[in-house]
């Protein structure tokens, strides 16, 4: 088991990641967007993950989501707000969330129970300043279900990591495209990442252009040893950014909450591909 809680941070974010992805890609959370007349994939995705922010326009969404092509964002928001507002939008992505993860889960209901248990403590009370989507998701209450108060314990949890892992891309220098375009050249597929996140052909080659100037991507599209280094270090950062949720924990107390975690993720995980847009690996086992 993992010592340090910069690796802690790493291990268990494979774990409640699952938990909170099935907000987008179970079937009963796309058919409570679809059902409120959010047709479309990405109507319900950025209506739902937006809307702890309000009846917000592209821009803010744009800076907080980081790596999705402005026009792509511009064509859902803020149109989607006269379909359902924010306030309708948090109970449809609370409700789809749930209905799937109680198919996903059943049969598992006392460890579902004992994992909202121990992850509220870690998500309750998260220091926000400098992470947007952190702040507009603390805003909202805990509720009161075992299940529900699971996936909104993994919800705080993954934005956490996300507004962290922001900071760190900014901080390397890298935009929105370039760090898919870098990641790309390392390890995860162009087709998992380009069609997903919206941008040109035009756009992404631009991007590979200005990383090898940089001397960061090859000719060919291939990181070079540079460019894997920063990918190294801002994934660094990112763990480091994420570890203070999870300082109190010893290494037995993390073996038994990863344990306590592991069949929960792997049960979410069906909904999911590997590899994936968001970069999460398979639950272990």
């Amino acid at each position: 088991m993992v010592a340090t809680a910069p690796a802690r941070a790493r291990a268990l974010w494979a774990l409640f990641e699952p938990i909170h992805a099935v907000t987008y890609f179970a079937p009963e959370a796309l058919t409570a967007y679809q059902d409120a007349g959010l047709r479309g994939f990405w109507r319900g995705y950025f209506a739902g993950r937006a809307a702890p922010l309000g009846p917000v326009g592209p821009e803010p969404v744009v800076a907080a989501f980081f790596n999705f092509a402005p026009a792509m964002v511009a064509r859902a928001l803020p149109d989607v707000w006269a379909v359902a507002p924010p306030e309708r939008v948090l109970e449809i992505r609370r409700t789809g969330a749930v209905a799937a993860l109680r198919r996903l889960l059943a049969g598992q209901e006392a460890a579902v129970e004992r994992a909202a248990e121990t992850l509220v403590p870690r998500s309750a009370g998260l220091d926000s300043a400098g992470r947007v989507l952190t702040a507009a998701n603390t805003a909202l209450d805990f509720p009161d279900k075992p299940v529900e108060r699971l996936w909104h314990a993994a919800t705080l949890l993954r934005e956490h990591r996300g507004d962290g892992h922001v900071a760190a891309l900014v901080a390397a220098g890298l935009d929105g495209c370039e760090a898919l375009v870098l990641r790309a050249g390392d390890d995860l597929p162009r087709a998992e990442l380009q069609p997903y996140r919206g941008w040109t052909d035009q756009e992404w080659e631009a991007a590979g252009t200005r990383l090898t100037d940089r001397g960061l991507l090859k000719p060919d599209g291939a990181a070079t040893e540079n460019g894997r280094e920063l990918l190294r270090a801002v994934e660094s950062a990112t763990d480091r950014a994420a570890e203070r949720p999870w300082r109190p924990l010893d290494v037995e107390e993390t073996s038994a909450l990863t344990a306590l975690l592991t069949p929960l993720a792997t049960a979410c995980s069906t909904v999911l591909r590997f590899p994936n847009p968001i970069g999460v690996p398979k639950p272990p086992g």
